[in-house]
């Protein structure tokens, strides 16, 4: 599943340029994907947010954090939001999506001026919270879609625009479905 030719920096910013902007408000959400343990995923059509597990059955919680002093889960870092049209230019096919490692893949604009921490975003019957932990790529995230789309995704301009995605929290619990509009407020 992680075997693919990655694009060069070249094909990554003329890719880009060819997708267009995403919209601003509303979005749509295009896929849930589950990550039940290390290096598994499950692309679902519906799910479940919860207030204390985040994506219900996904292991964000047992997997835990070395960012906070006893090693628990980050609560800043509750859900992984990544952009669906970028994921589109790095996977190249949709099926290579969940290896993003992001929980939902949504289209809408992530910018910080679209979406400053704190910006609240309804799903589904759930409403969850954009936080201001930046999601940057890591090594696995590179070695998946290639060490240019890593320096793609983290460079000054991409940041800004959160190319690699978004941290969030869930505010109000609710089931979640692909294909849900997703409403800034």
């Amino acid at each position: 599943m992680t075997s693919a030719t990655h694009l060069t920096a070249d094909e990554l910013g003329k890719g880009w340029e060819n997708i267009g902007p995403s919209p601003k408000n509303p979005g749509v959400l295009e896929m849930i994907v589950r990550r039940p343990a290390a290096g598994e995923r499950e692309v679902l059509g519906e799910a479940r947010l919860d207030l204390t597990l985040g994506l219900v059955g996904d292991n964000w919680q047992a997997r835990g954090n070395r960012a906070t002093a006893d090693g628990a889960a980050h609560p800043e870092m509750q859900l992984n939001v990544m952009n669906a049209r970028v994921v589109a230019l790095l996977a190249r096919t949709r099926e290579r999506w969940a290896l993003a490692g992001d929980q939902l893949l949504i289209d809408l604009d992530l910018s910080e001026e679209n979406l400053p921490p704190g910006t609240r975003l309804s799903l589904g019957d759930a409403i969850i919270e954009i936080t201001a932990v930046p999601h940057t790529g890591c090594a696995k995230f590179g070695e998946r879609f290639g060490l240019a789309a890593m320096k793609f995704v983290n460079t000054p301009l991409a940041r800004q625009l959160r190319l690699r995605g978004l941290n969030a929290k869930v505010i109000q619990p609710g089931a979640i479905r692909v294909g849900d509009k997703i409403l800034k407020g």
